[in-house]
């Protein structure tokens, strides 16, 4: 058996003003993606769908081939020549030929500036030169479906959980349906549809009501018998025609069964649909409503701003208030503000410094703006911004923040860096010498993932509406291409099942 794998993934935010080229699919600055067996020594191992996919091909005693493993943090609009870059060196991987199945470790959100359904134009493309060879994908569970990204391919599997800490088993749950079939073992059927919905991020976790019901069901849907069961909760930040909530169920051979599991699912959703609406309080009352308690840490939530959605990272509001309300024993991760960082490395540790911090980036699809903050203090540490995720979400992967520092100013330690990383991971703080366990206060540019690595932690959590590309306000977000009508956009509307 001879296998190909590729991984091309990004969550694209439309809104975004950050750039999306090339390099920022590579694993840290100045690098390309990895390829080959860079590719295979960078992904083994890792709690990954990649490394997954990796794992099966050598228990098979397979070969297999990497061709590609890109990976970028959520931005703006994939460049057209980076998209052309990634999907070539795939197509031409696939067109050399000879393999008996194909696994693809993709995202389901990527939009580049030709292509509202990137992931569904890199599949039109494979087929295009290999109709024939079985192909297994694993999603992310933010995946904003099209038809193409389900219908060419063989075996489909999403995230079941979020955050999404079960990346390695779903491309197990992707890769193994696909041996079946090429062992001769199973003949996946498969049913998908897409309800007129876009659940609030705020609203989608796993460990919470509706999606912990929802995704609790498709599991044990798989376990009655199901190849795959997946919720794909969707991309809201994406102004494209099919942003929102889907499914996809594939069965052994019985179209019926993943007609009736897919329905049942998509009930599910829709009869839950107003658990998904987000509520948000004024930023004021939550800074000072972290303060009423007592136990340590409190962890404040900058939401708006969460790089994993394609925030700049650099909007300042939450910090502003936070300084304002005179917060103390608090830590901040973090403002991306390579400028300030090269200002604060030029300083030297333990020299005073008055940087003028974040707001740097303009957001012309936001109504609203961030300005830059100007931070006092004393530069704490340098470093390189290498580590290792600790997990349970994509353990053992390699991060890479870029130079970073730490300014504390007696009260807040800000963690200020130089390429975007959303701290789901302990280790993004640990290894900037900020133990989240010995602070009051940890204020997180993150919406859901934080709670994988950080959330053991947490005493209490306060959710800060601040500013960003991310907004948590749809009121914000100025759909053009979107199809309507949508809930809750258009609360009043009405669906029914496709059966």
């Amino acid at each position: 058996m001879r296998l190909l794998i590729a991984m091309m993934m990004h969550e694209t935010n439309t809104f975004s003003p950050v750039p999306t080229d090339l390099q920022r699919f590579a694993l840290g600055p100045g690098e390309t993606p990895p390829m080959g067996p860079a590719a295979i020594a960078a992904f083994r191992g890792t709690g990954t769908a990649t490394g997954a996919f990796i794992d099966l091909a050598e228990q098979a005693g397979a070969e297999f081939e990497l061709a590609l493993a890109a990976h970028a943090a959520p931005s703006g609009l994939v460049h057209d020549a980076a998209y052309e870059a990634m999907s070539q060196t795939i197509v031409q991987a696939v067109a050399r030929g000879g393999f008996d199945g194909i696994l693809l470790d993709l995202h389901g959100a990527m939009v580049s500036e030709s292509h509202e359904d990137g992931e569904g134009e890199l599949l039109r493309r494979i087929r295009a030169i290999d109709p024939r060879t079985p192909i297994g994908v694993a999603y992310d569970m933010h995946a904003n479906v099209y038809a193409d990204m389900v219908e060419l391919a063989q075996t489909v599997a999403g995230y079941q959980t979020y955050p999404h800490v079960d990346m390695y088993d779903t491309g197990v749950r992707a890769g193994s349906a696909l041996l079946k079939l090429i062992q001769g073992q199973a003949q996946p059927s498969t049913a998908w549809g897409r309800l007129p919905m876009i659940p609030h991020i705020m609203r989608q976790s796993s460990l919470d009501e509706p999606n912990r019901s929802l995704q609790a069901r498709a599991r044990q849907m798989e376990k009655d018998g199901a190849l795959c069961a997946s919720v794909f909760t969707g991309f809201p930040h994406a102004d494209i025609e099919n942003a929102g909530l889907s499914v996809v169920v594939v069965t052994d051979n019985d179209p019926a069964l993943a007609r009736r599991l897919r329905d049942e699912l998509m009930q599910m959703a829709w009869d839950s649909r107003a658990q998904w609406v987000y509520e948000l309080e004024p930023l004021a009352a939550s800074v000072a409503r972290a303060q009423t308690f007592t136990d340590f840490p409190v962890m404040l939530l900058d939401h708006y701003d969460n790089a994993a959605s394609g925030g700049t990272m650099d909007t300042t509001a939450v910090l502003a208030e936070v300084l304002r309300q005179g917060l103390r024993n608090v830590a901040v991760f973090a403002i991306f503000d390579p400028q300030a960082v090269q200002e604060a490395m030029a300083a030297g540790i333990g020299s005073p410094v008055r940087l003028q911090v974040g707001g740097k980036m303009a957001m012309p699809l936001m109504p609203h703006r961030s300005e830059p903050i100007e931070l006092n203090g004393v530069v704490k540490l340098i470093s390189n911004g290498k580590y290792r995720n600790k997990g349970p979400m994509s353990q053992g992967a390699r991060q890479n923040m870029g130079h970073a520092v730490v300014i504390d100013t007696g009260d807040v330690a800000v963690a200020l860096i130089s390429r975007h990383v959303e701290p789901f991971d302990v280790n993004a703080l640990l290894c900037l010498g900020i133990d989240p366990a010995q602070k009051d206060f940890v204020v997180l540019k993150s919406r859901v993932h934080w709670r994988a690595g950080l959330g053991h932690l947490a005493r209490a959590t306060v959710e800060c509406a601040g500013a960003g590309a991310c907004t948590s306000d749809y009121s914000e977000l100025q759909f053009k291409r979107l199809r309507r009508p949508i809930y809750p956009l258009d609360a009043g509307m009405r669906w029914s099942s496709p059966s």
